[in-house]
This record gives structure tokens, sequence and C-alpha cells, in this order.
């Protein structure tokens, strides 16, 4: 229940005035995508809302861990209506979660620049395909952060894939093997500290018993 102003309210009990009015908010599954869902009953002075996100889990070897303290970033904005006294639906779509538990919240923004937070929605992502991510930071200097995804195959053993992912020089050698061992479906990042490295053009390659593929990067010192 709220009672200050101004606030993105869900409930008006003692009939303060209010710049926007909530009256739902959602995440849902896409497969490897997010769809969030919000409606307004009412809008004064609405800017819009900025889509922020946080990961759950860290990671996918820490599959138990929660972030302590939440870092939220802004993935999107959508424009506001400005001024309403109708029901107005919106609606935005997360592309690249990128972990298998993910919370949103909207920051809305009024026209003078002041601003409030929804409440919190999580959903849970399970990968529906194998993909290797492009790196990042791209360049980088001297690291980086590379991720994949492994989807949920058949039950049994076809749920666990040996994995390997190397990265070689411009020239084809192997500088360093980042990951060989069997992991369950989920989504993995792996931090490349290449500060005993050159400057120059690296690749790395992810190998599973069904998928292959390689992607480019640039260390820059």
């Amino acid at each position: 229940v709220n009672d200050g102003y101004p606030y993105l309210a869900w409930q008006n009990p003692r009939g303060t005035p209010l710049p926007v009015e909530l009256v739902s908010f959602t995440a849902n599954n896409l497969g490897d995508r997010v769809e969030l869902r919000w409606e307004t009953a009412t809008e004064v002075n609405n800017y819009g809302f900025e889509i922020q996100r946080t990961i759950k889990n860290l990671s996918a070897d820490r599959q138990d861990s929660e972030l302590k303290i939440k870092n939220w970033e802004e993935i999107g904005f959508v424009k506001g209506a400005g001024n309403s006294n109708s029901p107005k639906s919106y609606s935005f779509v997360d592309a690249n979660p990128l972990s298998d538990s993910v919370e949103y919240r909207l920051k809305q923004i009024d026209n003078n620049g002041k601003y409030s937070y929804s409440n919190v929605v999580s959903v849970k992502i399970a990968p529906t395909k194998y993909a290797l991510y492009q790196n990042y930071p791209n360049p980088f200097n001297p690291t980086t952060i590379i991720k994949y995804s492994i989807p949920v195959m058949d039950v049994g053993n076809e749920n666990f894939r040996s994995i390997q992912l190397i990265v070689y020089d411009i020239l084809g050698r192997e500088v360093k093997t980042l990951v060989n061992k069997i992991e369950k479906p989920g989504r993995y990042k792996v931090k490349f500290d290449a500060n005993n490295l050159p400057s120059g053009v690296y690749f790395y390659r992810l190998i599973m018993p069904n998928f292959n593929s390689v992607k480019k990067m640039l260390l820059i010192k």
C-alpha cells in the first residue's frame, strides 16, 4: 500500500493523486525470449517507462547463488501516453535474457524528470537452441566474457553434453582451452584473460557433439 507522491501505484486507499496507476505487470517465457506486458488505468504527465533487468543467478555453474545486491541495467524504453484517463497497454520483448532466471522492473519517468519503480517480476528460461554469443566487451583489454547456451534435449543422458571452448590465434594455433568438460543444459559464461597475449585478432570455438561455432574477437593493448 502506497501513501506517498509521486509513486507507481498498485493500491491507493487514501485517495492520493496518482501520476501513473499501474494495474498489472507480467513476464512471460517465450523460449529464448521474455515478453513483458503491463497496463495502466490512468496516467498524468507520464513520459514513459524504462525497462530494467537484473540476473538472479550469476552463472550456470553456480545455480543456487543469487546476487546479494541487485545491479539493475536498462535494456529498453517505452514511451508513455502522457495524460490519459483510459486504460493503456504496453509490451516489451527481451530478446537476449542471457540467464536461466531473470528479474525485471519498470522505472516510470514523469515529464519533469521525477521517477518511481514498479514491483519486481521474475521468470525462468530454458534454452531452446545451441548458441555461441559474441564476446563482450569487444575489442577488449585484457579480459572479456564469452557466453554460450545448451538446450534441453530428450530425457536421460541426452541432457548432458561434452563441451569444449577453445581460443585460437590468427594462424589457427590453439592459445587456451577455456572449457573441457561435460555440462548440463543452461546458459554459461566464461572469463577469458589475455593478459599474457599480444594484441591482435583471436577466434574462439565452441565444440559439442551436435554443434560447432566460431566467432572472432579483437585484443587491443
